[in-house]
């Protein structure tokens, strides 16, 4: 039985995993360290591995809701798998046992498979820490879970020295998984994953790997940096600098924001521009968090649902939302004409409470008596919402009222399935709009060849929106996550010395 079960293993292990990219390694005079790293191109071999892997990890958020010649900077480079992926290479132990991990601004723990994992076919396909070959490993046994919008690990806190780069942090905690079910670690490239948020989002209160680095006087700025290649020729996948930034790859001065909220790195932005029109919906402000872990860019329905019919994006046809426009369109746009607050709007009309900042369902008596019209007036509610938005940014361009009817009436059409991407028309990728963010009161453009994934080429080419739509309610809400979309294009500095993050355009 045993016999059977290693050789479908081995069976499965070379069907899966494909063969890793060359790699060479550089250590500087100026105490920093470069790897040449190729990545692999984005084909139909590896197109199932790739879809599944965004429509997981592009979802995931933990729990419920300087001058580069220093000897104290280090550079790690970066692999790139599918623009879905970007991980680097660290060690654990003595002697240095390898693993390839996320950098993920959007978690603060370090794990990685443990030799102990034995029912979770994830960790026969990764590398897994043996805590019985480090003459550095102490024992600790903290029981240590993390749960993410599309799966979970679990396992045991560890204590043994962790090496980023050229840095080596020493008695480090991490967490041993040894469970990781689901297909997600699965086809995932790397092993595990190093979170670089705040200590405040920690599992267990561990105190997170680049606290270690800036307490422990490891790099002599605290800041680090990213730089995500996405250019499909380009053999280099990208490079994080702890300690300072790497002027080669940005131009201009950085934009920098102050960090509102600890945990993740959370900042305030202004409204959303499709095409340089206004979409009004974060004109009074919205938040946002810089997230390199996560490989798409969410947003709330209502906006998503412009930019889906702006690009012309496959959505979900919304009788509700169809039924509103119908029967209260007129009526609506009637109190936006009359300057009513388009927060305000809905609950005119009896479709919504408003609680003094914004609307709420009125269904939570009818969902205790009958659950089917709770349901139904909830999403009443929710459509009538957008709907009102939609109205108020037509409304602000002086649009007829003829017109902004019709437009709310196309929106419905367009409603994105929540945490999944669309669909798009690959010929039509070089005439779609250009969205703009306004962050710290200035522009950052991103273009089609920005937010729209292609794979394959000619008549056989698929086309997908890295918009996707999750909608957080206040007060944490509304919430923008910018990922590797984002940070792509746009060079990212995480000043943690002054609770910061800036943006400068990527070279």
């Amino acid at each position: 039985m045993g016999t059977r079960f290693q050789s479908l293993l081995a069976f499965l292990l070379s069907c899966l995993i494909l063969i890793s990219a060359a790699s060479s390694s550089e250590q500087k005079g100026d105490g920093t360290l470069r790897i040449g790293l190729k990545k692999r191109k984005l084909d139909r071999a590896n197109r199932l591995a790739s879809q599944l892997f965004l429509k997981n990890r592009g979802s995931w958020s933990p729990k419920d809701y300087f001058c580069l010649n220093d000897a104290n900077s280090d550079i790690v480079p970066l692999k790139n798998y599918l623009d879905a992926q970007y991980y680097g290479e660290i060690t654990i132990g003595t002697p240095p046992q390898k693993f390839t991990a996320i950098f993920d601004t959007g978690s603060s723990n370090l794990w990685v498979p443990s030799s102990n994992c034995y029912f979770s076919i994830a960790c026969y396909f990764h590398s897994k820490y043996k805590a019985r070959d480090s003459s550095t490993y102490k024992r600790n046994g903290k029981p240590a879970s993390i749960r993410y919008g599309t799966g979970a690990i679990s396992g045991y806190f560890s204590n043994d020295d962790v090496k980023v780069g050229g840095l080596v942090i020493k008695d480090q905690e991490f967490i041993e998984a040894t469970s990781e079910p689901g297909i997600t670690f699965l086809l995932a490239k790397f092993d595990g994953i190093l979170g670089l948020g705040f200590k405040e989002i920690a599992v267990g209160n561990s105190t997170p790997v680049w606290y270690n680095m800036v307490e422990k006087g490891l790099v002599k700025e605290p800041i680090f940096s990213f730089w995500l290649n996405r250019n499909p020729e380009d053999p280099e996948g990208g490079q994080i600098v702890f300690g300072g930034v790497d002027p080669k790859h940005f131009k201009g001065e950085h934009t920098y924001v102050p960090v509102t909220r600890k945990g993740y790195w959370q900042f305030d932005m202004g409204d959303l521009n499709i095409a340089d029109k206004p979409t009004g919906y974060c004109a009074k402000g919205c938040s946002a968090i810089a997230d390199s872990g996560t490989s798409l860019l969410t947003g709330p329905s209502t906006v998503i649902t412009m930019i889906n019919h702006a690009i012309g994006a496959v959505g979900i046809a919304s009788q509700e939302c169809k039924t509103v426009i119908g029967q209260y369109g007129q009526t609506m746009l009637d109190s936006l004409v009359s300057q009513v607050d388009p927060r305000k709007v809905c609950s005119h009309i009896g479709l919504c409470g408003f609680d003094g900042t914004h609307s709420v369902s009125m269904g939570i008596k009818s969902v205790v008596e009958d659950g089917v019209s709770g349901l139904l007036n909830e999403a009443m509610c929710s459509a009538c919402e957008m709907a009102s938005v939609w109205m108020q940014s037509e409304l602000s361009q002086n649009q007829t009222q003829e017109r902004i009817l019709a437009y709310a009436a196309e929106l419905c059409d367009h409603i994105p399935n929540p945490n999944q991407q669309s669909a798009v028309d690959c010929e039509r990728v070089s005439s779609m709009p250009i969205v703009t963010f306004t962050i710290g009161g200035k522009p950052f453009d991103l273009s089609p060849q920005d937010y729209i994934f292609k794979i394959g080429d000619g008549v056989q080419a698929q086309c997908t929106s890295g918009f996707t739509a999750m909608d957080i309610p206040p007060p944490r809400g509304p919430l923008w996550i910018l990922g590797d979309i984002f940070m792509g294009p746009y060079h990212t500095v995480f000043d943690y010395g002054k609770t910061r993050v800036g943006f400068a355009k990527a070279t």
